[in-house]
């Protein structure tokens, strides 16, 4: 038996589909017309800056010491400008400048490189552990001449000045660190009462703390450099002094107030009767 012939109509599957393509249309214009909430929840993710942007960046000379004997430490700019200092010197330089210098005559060298070798690493030798710093050979044994702390106030007065929180932060913990001498705590005092600004408790105070604390032992092994000190700065003597008489004035009322609730006691009355 021959199968019943069928017949497909082509214009109907044409109409089919541009009813559907029209459906989707008028639901997509309703989607726009009524819009859920959350068209602006996209996260938008920062854009990176990689080490790499870092080195391709502008490479910036820096004269430190005086002009007669500068020496010149090169950087690149993209880093030098955490620093709001160097941004600042880094602002002044047109796009066609055949040269990028910024001089820093009176800055010490070995502290400028320390604050370089901090922006590219986030640390400096000698580096920090958990609880003690990176054995550094170079330190003399003993240090009489406060080598290793004269190093990190060094590298936290230049933190201060050029805006780095941080690594102020940082050099003031490794000043901590740092084993010294009666000799070398003196040089370090010296260098603080002279370079840094009077307000700057942060590092000034642990320094006439220390003096207070210890001055009946150490001045002893430092004695004319004690006596040198409290004359060449007689703010150093004034908080040294104004700390060891609040220490006896708690310790003497301390011991008054204890002498007071002694004699306050009542005394056990004895019975006047004999058996």
């Amino acid at each position: 038996m021959a199968a019943p012939e069928v017949t497909i109509d082509p214009t109907a599957d044409e109409e089919m589909a541009e009813a559907e393509v029209v459906e989707a249309g008028d639901e997509g214009a309703a989607d726009d017309a009524n819009p859920t909430g959350l068209e602006g929840i996209e996260p938008t993710v920062a854009e990176r800056t990689t080490f790499l942007d870092y080195l391709r960046s502008p490479i910036i000379e820096l004269a430190i010491g005086s002009s007669d004997s500068a020496t010149t430490l090169s950087a690149h700019q993209g880093l030098l400008v955490q620093s709001p200092f160097f941004a600042d010197a880094c602002a002044q330089f047109s796009d066609s400048a055949p040269a990028r210098r910024i001089d820093l005559a009176n800055d010490d060298l070995e502290a400028t490189s320390c604050v370089l070798e901090y922006l590219y690493k986030s640390d400096y030798f000698p580096t920090l552990n958990e609880r003690n710093l990176e054995y550094d050979p170079s330190l003399p044994q003993p240090d009489n001449e406060g080598v290793g702390l004269l190093r990190h106030a060094r590298v936290y007065t230049l933190a201060q000045r050029f805006g780095l929180p941080q690594l102020a932060a940082l050099a003031h913990r490794k000043i901590h660190l740092t084993e010294s001498t009666a000799k070398g705590e003196i040089a370090y005092a010296r260098f603080v009462y002279k370079e840094t600004s009077p307000d700057d408790e942060n590092i000034r105070r642990p320094v006439a703390a220390f003096w207070a604390q210890r001055s009946h032992v150490l001045r002893h092994e430092a004695e004319h450099g004690f006596k040198r000190m409290c004359l060449e700065f007689p703010q150093f003597g004034f908080d040294v002094l104004s700390m060891v008489l609040d220490a006896q004035e708690k310790r003497s009322q301390r011991q008054e107030a204890q002498n007071a609730g002694g004699a306050g006691r009542k005394r056990q009355r004895v019975s006047g009767v004999v058996t």
